[in-house]
């Protein structure tokens, strides 16, 4: 069940009510972990919710950011894509992943916020729970409907390398990890080159704020779950995984907990890895 206390997420029965509202846009986020050999864009195309239209995390991104995936670009490249998309001034924004509330719906989620648009939620439980529940889907193309966005963006919900090496001494912001806990401790060959995690850095995994049917678990669980990571929500926040994506699941988990300015470390452990002489520590947190 959505989390009534959240004005993050919305229910598949308010999207369903909703569905043929002016003032709302709904958008199909999805993407998928490369080992996953699966392509977002093709799924979308065979079958989507009525008017979704598809954001893409890895064409919506910075163009010099090579080989990092998917990094947040400037406020004019994305204005410019989500123009285009109908996002914009005065709708609401609904979001939703082919695989449930948590991966790219909550980066699409937290970009749209970064950039001064907070009227965007995520559908809870997504794809999967909506044709759980017979509602209609459509492979019929989505006409443009471009729209006019303003992007103010606030740095405050972005981190960047050189601000979590600083804080590595400082210690001013717990940062919190999503990774699995074999790739946090340095247990698995990691994807990117070293294994491990930022020193000073809690682990939860993303999965921990998810029932089993993609759906947030309540306020009050999600908390359990920071506090049994050792992280107090009422201090400052980053979050941090692989490349950016389900940090921004643990954004939300803190977001439901009433704690809102949760930032995230955009280039997360692709960048740490692979950037020279940062320091690695293993083992558990």
């Amino acid at each position: 069940m959505t989390n009534p206390l959240s004005d993050a997420l919305v229910s598949t029965q308010w999207l369903a009510d909703h569905l043929d509202a002016p003032d709302v846009r709904v958008v199909d986020a999805s993407w998928y972990m490369p080992a996953e050999n699966k392509n977002a864009r093709e799924f979308y195309d065979a079958e989507h919710i009525p008017g979704a239209v598809f954001f893409d995390i890895d064409d919506i991104a910075a163009d010099d950011s090579a080989p990092l995936p998917h990094m947040m670009p400037d406020a004019i490249k994305f204005s410019a894509k989500v123009r285009k998309l109908g996002l914009g001034d005065g709708v609401r924004v609904v979001v939703y992943s082919q695989k449930g509330s948590a991966l790219a719906a909550c980066r699409a989620w937290w970009m749209l916020r970064h950039f001064g648009h907070h009227d965007v939620v995520v559908l809870d439980g997504g794809l999967p729970k909506w044709l759980a529940e017979g509602r209609p889907v459509t492979d019929a193309p989505t006409p443009p409907r471009e729209r006019h966005f303003t992007a103010r963006a606030n740095s405050f919900l972005l981190r960047e390398f050189d601000q979590v090496l600083s804080n590595v001494k400082t210690k001013r912001e717990q940062l919190v990890d999503a990774r699995a806990g074999e790739r946090f401790r340095g247990e698995v060959d990691d994807p990117w080159g070293k294994s491990g995690h930022v020193p000073g850095s809690y682990n939860l995994p993303f999965t921990e704020l998810l029932n089993s049917d993609g759906t947030f678990k309540s306020a009050s669980e999600i908390k359990t779950a920071f506090d049994s990571a050792g992280v107090d929500l009422t201090k400052p926040v980053v979050a941090s995984c692989g490349s950016g994506v389900t940090a921004c699941v643990l954004a939300m988990g803190a977001y439901i907990c009433g704690h809102k300015q949760v930032a995230v470390y955009d280039g997360s452990w692709a960048e740490w890895a692979t950037t020279e002489d940062s320091p690695v520590a293993t083992g558990p947190a």
